[in-house]
């Protein structure tokens, strides 16, 4: 499967399973929603969480995106990188987090709030990059 037959099925199913190898080759497996502009599969972490340090050192991660059956579904091996934390309402990181929220949800009710929250909750961005795409669509 190749990127491009994703795509449509990726910008309609949000919510996803992100695995992230530990040094000893387990997976540390969590449920996060992501924002996918065509390339990229973007994450909002926050800097304190155990998949944000696992992230840092193996800079690798699997996307699986199941659809709305057992039956369709999306994995992607890809390359991680992580932003710098945000660290005032008006970075570039802040902006960043506000697009992706607002491609999965719509546009924020209050801007000014949610950058602030970002910068409280020490958030920054996970941007996965796909080497390897395979499912059942």
């Amino acid at each position: 499967m190749e990127l491009h037959d994703a795509d449509a099925f990726l910008h309609a199913h949000a919510q996803a399973v992100l695995a992230v190898p530990r040094t000893d080759g387990s997976p540390h497996v969590s449920r996060i929603v992501h924002a996918f502009d065509g390339q990229v599969a973007r994450v909002s972490l926050t800097d304190s969480r155990v998949k944000t340090g696992l992230l840092r050192d193996a800079g690798t991660a699997s996307l699986h995106v199941r659809g709305d059956d057992d039956w369709h579904w999306v994995t992607l091996e890809c390359d991680a990188e992580l932003t710098a934390v945000a660290a005032a309402p008006d970075d570039d990181v802040v902006e960043e987090l506000l697009e992706m929220y607002e491609a999965v949800q719509g546009q924020h009710p209050d801007r000014d709030e949610f950058r602030a929250a970002m910068v409280d909750d020490g958030r920054l961005v996970l941007r996965l990059t796909p080497r390897r795409v395979y499912g059942q669509l």
